[in-house]
């Protein structure tokens, strides 16, 4: 039987955290106590509970055991890219936290894989990270956010990187990025609940109509929370793409030509949108994912997966298949973690 792989899953190091405590971390983020809680405290205003999951293997182990995943993917808490402090330090951070992470898979007995993260601000030591990340330490791809600090992911001074990404054959994990306020989005939680799709859409909608897929044919990238927008607004881009030269500057096929170049996670919260999304993109283009332990989590997937044909082969595709074939993971039976 296939196993129930979660792509999209958050991870802090522990060493991080230790000098977050101390008052002695990147960028000035510490660990305060709110409420009586532990949170994760950036000096830019944002601020999350830091729940033991982030960091802690058995805790995570038995998280998992409880929702009934058998493997998780995991990735970088986002706020941590990092992409706005000194080169050096980015390098630095980079590189430590992506060893932390090779160090927890390696204790996982199978039951955890890691992505890469790294400093964009330096394209070629992003690069030179992704390369060590990925022959070095085992590690199955790499998350970036959905623009580098407003600069977007088709500019030309990421070539570097994305020469590196497609010659490792290396999956891209897109995720959304904030550690302050933004205007218009400050009421409500706006800034997460539409702000994150509204980015991951502008970014899978820029490396389309940029010409940027065309020009990179063997990287693949999967969007979190269920493409953003981008999946329920394709006709919109291929009308655009019929009526307007703007639209059809740097590419000769409409946008929906593309949508096979994404994969997509099952993190839309609702039954209905999820079978739109199976229908339109197909089952082996859909994962799950949770974007736990943050609270916007979805741990309902089991509910949304029940809720859609009931046909065996699209279940175990989603549920793990899909995932097993991208990331290229054993699809057995994971061995007991060693705890």
């Amino acid at each position: 039987m296939m196993p129930t792989v979660d792509v999209h899953a958050h991870f802090i190091p522990v060493d991080f955290i230790a000098a977050a405590r101390r008052g002695r971390a990147l960028d000035g983020v510490e660990v305060r106590r709110v409420n009586g809680e532990e949170h994760v405290c950036h000096p830019q205003g944002y601020a999350y509970p830091l729940a033991p999951e982030f960091w802690d293997l058995e805790a995570k182990l038995r998280q998992m055991d409880r929702l009934g995943i058998d493997i998780t993917v995991l990735s970088i808490a986002p706020p941590l890219f990092f992409y706005w402090v000194d080169p050096k330090a980015a390098v630095e951070f980079c590189r430590a936290a992506n060893e932390a992470m090779a160090r927890l898979v390696a204790e996982s007995g199978g039951r955890l894989y890691g992505l890469a993260t790294v400093p964009m601000q330096d394209p070629e030591s992003a690069a030179t990270e992704l390369r060590h990340a990925i022959t070095e330490l085992g590690l199955k791809g790499v998350i970036l956010g959905t623009s580098v600090e407003g600069v977007p992911l088709e500019d030309a001074r990421f070539e570097p990187f994305w020469a590196a990404a497609e010659t490792l054959e290396a999956p891209v994990l897109l995720h959304p990025y904030y550690v302050g306020p933004r205007p218009g989005l400050s009421d409500f939680y706006l800034i997460n609940l539409i702000g994150n799709p509204f980015d991951t859409s502008v970014a899978a909608a820029r490396l389309i109509l940029s010409g940027f897929l065309d020009r990179h044919p063997r990287l693949r990238f999967l969007l979190v929370h269920g493409g953003g927008f981008l999946p329920y607004q394709i006709g919109r881009l291929d009308h655009g793409f019929h009526v307007r030269a703007e639209a059809r500057r740097y590419i000769e096929r409409p946008p929906s030509a593309y949508l096979d170049r994404f994969y997509f996670d099952t993190v839309v919260h609702a039954d209905l949108p999820l079978r739109f999304l199976v229908d339109l993109v197909g089952c082996s283009r859909v994962m799950v994912g949770t974007d736990l332990p943050f609270d916007m989590a979805d741990v309902k997937f089991p509910e949304h997966l029940d809720a859609l044909s009931g046909d065996h082969d699209q279940e175990e595709a989603i549920s793990g298949g899909n995932a097993c074939r991208l990331f290229r993971i054993p699809s057995g039976d994971p061995a007991p973690a060693t705890l």
